[in-house]
């Protein structure tokens, strides 16, 4: 749906030393229709860092997603989440992976935090692994578009979205306080529940606690599930998920500082809706497959405020996680008029343990600027291993370990704002000799690839830097423009991937010898932020070389050529794709507006949003799976105890295509959401809502698996969520 934003101010306690910003910089596309939602409260945000900065101090685009707005978005993953918001789309792999796009990147190239600090999966390792964030546990969401590597790294080149739980917040209540929540959805049996719980103990201490699940039946589409009309018509089939979190946070807070310790679990079982139907045919055999994947998590926060003279704060963050991802293939027995189960088979075993770590120092004005310098340290153990063949998967194991100085500084002006920035980085990736490897080469239009038994350790250093200024064109708009040079190593997969992986049906080959992508963004953006009418409209061109892309490989006919587990032609085997580089140019366009009305004292709200973006290669040709251009309008009012919101969003067909890339049409999304507030009971919000009520048989062209697993059909959520204590 169009996008809902209800920007307000932190809560009084987290202070500027917590929120940390570049600066909030989009106008909201859509607001919530609410009493005080015409005026917007400066609001600070905690996803980098730069302290105390407001909507005002504008350099690279962030918004906020929180309060009604978050609540209308919670979704089943982080990329349908946002789907719709300026600039960001939903690569799904299935109800179970919803992975986020920025600007046409998508993969390892979008840096997932949850409260500031990386989220560690395998989600940048395979199209079909999970984003491990749950969106039930958010408090809000921030996302920043544009190359952001000054602050995350290599990994932060397409954006940052960073998932704000609150459990670290250094703001001690007075009493208990926390929220249930409860819903149901027709489509797929969606059970949704949630709960949260914070327990002040005396006036420096606190203890908090959450809960979130989800479970889920297979989902109702509208036509076949693939493309070819082969496989159910009406049913995703094996598109059923169950999810379940929680955690557990101690926070101390006090005059000179704060200090939390958190513990946190994840645990998921979801299914690939590939082309299965195990009922019909002849002899023969067929099996789907499904994922499971779970992690515990550990996190330290501290900051100590004007710990040394000349600084005004030092935060030290820590993260650990334990990440492990199992992938099971479900085989059966296909006899006329019927099938039957006949067994499971481990195929793919991965696991992570990362460690992620973080120093912070803000120093108080030098030479009229302020600021934050800081060192940012990750270390990533991965190993994928295949149980059934005793040996490495298609990924051999690799050690990786990146360590990064960087600063971000701050000068005011007579004219706004400049900001400047730079960061030296230097990644390590420690590749296991493989003496027996699964598959030795594969071809590629007659030449042999070889797979490299011992590639050696490589070692990439990655500079980046910055420069942005605001500048104030009367007291309701601003202009906004950066430039900014980022360099991205190459991730795990794009360096080592060699083989068959099932789950994903592709075959993948990576390139041991690939170098760093060097990005050259420039980005110019004119809004408004007050008034009864608001926009913002961005324009940004993004030059980029050296860029991984990941290509298919055309067989004879045009399509993607397919292969078996050898590596040899074969049309029931997966999809050839290597990781090859190329000098390619990202640009497009976004687009925001808002006008508050009313009606006989009823507020209105009006809303429209779009964006569009083009990737080619500058030798000629597109570059595959780029978003289609969108393009939505909406409307917000209350009335008393109700708030209602409508929303009608097109997605346009996709013609500019890649290498053995098929077009994709356009369709049409419509929904909306009811709310009721009794005021007999503050704190309670009973709602209903609606999504696709046309019941589109669309296809999102981001998504590698456009082709086996269409959008979710017509469906209706009911739910109630309380809040107490507040």
């Amino acid at each position: 749906m169009t996008y809902h934003s209800h920007y307000r101010r932190k809560p009084a306690g987290l202070g500027p030393t917590h929120a940390l910003a570049v600066a909030v910089a989009s106008a909201p596309i859509v607001a919530a229709a609410s009493d005080d939602a015409i005026t917007l409260a400066p609001l600070q945000v905690a996803a980098d860092s730069l302290f105390s900065r407001t909507e005002s101090d504008v350099v690279q685009p962030v918004n906020v997603l929180e309060g009604d707005a978050l609540e209308r978005r919670r979704e089943g993953s982080l990329g349908e989440m946002l789907d719709g918001l300026p600039g960001i789309s939903n690569a799904d792999f299935g109800p179970g992976v919803g992975r986020p796009v920025i600007r046409g990147l998508q993969g390892s190239r979008v840096t997932v935090l949850e409260d500031g600090m990386r989220t560690s999966d395998v989600s940048g390792e395979g199209v079909d692994h999970v984003v491990a964030n749950d969106p039930l546990r958010a408090r809000y969401v921030e996302y920043l578009r544009g190359p952001a590597t000054l602050l995350y790294g290599s990994g932060a080149a397409g954006g940052v979205v960073n998932v704000v739980t609150g459990r670290f917040s250094p703001a001690i209540g007075e009493r208990v306080s926390g929220s249930v929540q409860g819903s149901f959805g027709e489509n797929g049996n969606d059970r949704r529940g949630s709960g949260r719980l914070d327990i002040p103990v005396g006036e420096s201490f606190a203890l908090r606690g959450d809960f979130n699940v989800r479970h889920t039946d297979d989902f109702d589409i509208r036509g076949f599930q693939t493309t070819d009309g082969r496989i159910r018509r009406g049913t995703l089939v094996n598109s059923d998920v169950e999810t379940e979190s929680y955690s557990l946070t101690g926070m101390w807070s006090g005059q000179a500082g704060y200090l939390g310790i958190g513990y946190s679990r994840y645990d998921t079982e979801y299914g690939l809706p590939e082309p299965f139907d195990a009922t019909t045919g002849s002899d023969g055999s067929d099996d789907f497959e499904r994922i499971f994947a779970e992690y515990d998590r550990f996190d330290l926060r501290g900051e100590l405020y004007d710990p040394l003279p000349g600084l005004t704060s030092a935060r030290l963050n820590l993260a650990y996680t334990e990440f492990s991802q199992d992938e099971v293939e479900f085989e059966f027995d296909r006899t006329p008029g019927g099938g039957r189960f006949d067994e499971t088979e481990v195929e793919a075993v991965f696991s992570q343990d990362e460690l992620d770590g973080r120093l912070e120092l803000a120093h108080e004005a030098m030479f009229g600027m302020t600021g934050v310098v800081g060192i940012d340290f990750n270390n990533k153990d991965f190993v994928a291993e295949a149980p059934e063949e005793d040996d490495e998967f298609f990924i051999r194991p690799v050690k990786t370990r990146s360590t990064a100085l960087f600063s971000v500084q701050d000068r005011p002006t007579n004219f706004g704002a400049l900001q400047f920035g730079a960061r030296l980085e230097r990644v390590r990736a420690r590749p296991e000799a493989v003496r027996d490897p699964l598959v030795s080469s594969v071809e590629r239009n007659g030449e042999s690839i070889a797979f490299q038994r011992d590639p050696g350790t490589q070692t990439f250093t990655a500079f980046s830097a910055a420069i942005g200024a605001v500048v104030e064109t009367g007291p309701e708009h601003h202009i906004r423009a950066s430039l900014t040079r980022a360099e991205r190593a190459p991730s795990t997969e794009q360096l080592y991937a060699f083989g068959r992986h099932s789950a994903a049906d592709t075959f993948e080959v990576g390139d041991p010898d690939l170098r760093k992508e060097t990005y050259l963004n420039l980005e110019l953006g004119f809004e408004r932020h007050t008034g009864a009418r608001r926009y913002d409209i961005t324009a940004f061109f993004n030059r980029v070389d050296d860029f991984i892309v990941f290509q298919s490989v055309p067989d004879e006919e045009g399509n993607p050529l397919r292969v078996d587990g050898e590596g040899n032609p074969d049309p029931d085997g997966e999809q050839l794709v290597f990781n090859d580089q190329a000098d390619v140019d990202f640009y497009g366009l976004e687009l925001g507006v808002e006008q508050d009305l009313a009606f006989a004292g009823v507020p209105v709200r009006l809303r429209g949003a779009g964006d569009i973006v083009y990737g080619r290669f500058r030798s000629g040709g597109d570059l595959p799976r780029l978003t289609p251009p969108r393009l939505g309008v909406g409307m917000d009012t209350t009335y008393r105890e109700l708030d209602l919101s409508v929303d009608y969003r097109r997605v346009f067909k996709q013609t500019r295509t890649g290498i053995a890339e098929s077009r994709t049409a356009g369709y049409n999304q419509v929904g909306f959401d009811l709310g009721w507030r009794p005021h007999q009971v503050p704190g309670l919000r009973a709602f209903i809502r609606g999504r696709n009520l046309t019941n589109a048989d669309g296809r999102r062209h981001q998504s590698f698996f456009r082709d086996s697993a269409p959008i979710i059909g017509r469906s209706f959520t009911a739910g109630v969520r309380y809040d107490f204590g507040r």
